[in-house]
Order: structure tokens, then sequence, then C-alpha cells
């Protein structure tokens, strides 16, 4: 499965029946603020899947990003 929009542009996982993952620090999207979170993935790419709270493989390229999760596909940036 190959998504783009797992993620809001905030970088805090979006809402729905599978995200409950914040994808920069692996904890629980609902707990806590995350505004870290938010500030660093303006900059950064997702770190860990929103899904399923896997660390991603991670690269990062000139023209953008791209974070590939084992169990739920590839996203890009």
């Amino acid at each position: 499965m190959t998504t783009s929009d797992a993620t809001t542009t905030s970088g805090v996982a979006a809402g729905g029946a599978g995200a409950a993952w914040c994808d920069r620090c692996g904890e629980p999207a609902g707990v806590g603020e995350h505004l870290a979170c938010r500030a660093a993935r303006d900059l950064e790419p997702p770190r860990y899947c929103a899904h399923c709270r896997r660390r991603m493989k991670v690269q990062v390229l000139p023209v953008g990003w791209s974070a590939v999760c084992v169990a739920h596909g590839e996203i890009r940036g």
C-alpha cells in the first residue's frame, strides 16, 4: 500500500481507525499535545508508522523523502 496522506502536514498522525501513534516519537497520538513533534515534522520525515508503531526505513533525498513500513508500505514527501 502506498499512501501520501497517512499524516497531516503538522506531522502528527491523522485521525482514523488505524492511526493511533505519533509518526515522530512513536508514542500514542491521543496522549499529550506533541508540540515538539509537530515543530520537528515541519523539517523532518516521519520515523514511526502511524498505524503500527514500527520504526520505518527513511531515506532523505535532495528532492524529498520516503519512509517505508514493512507492514503498511511507503509514504513520500
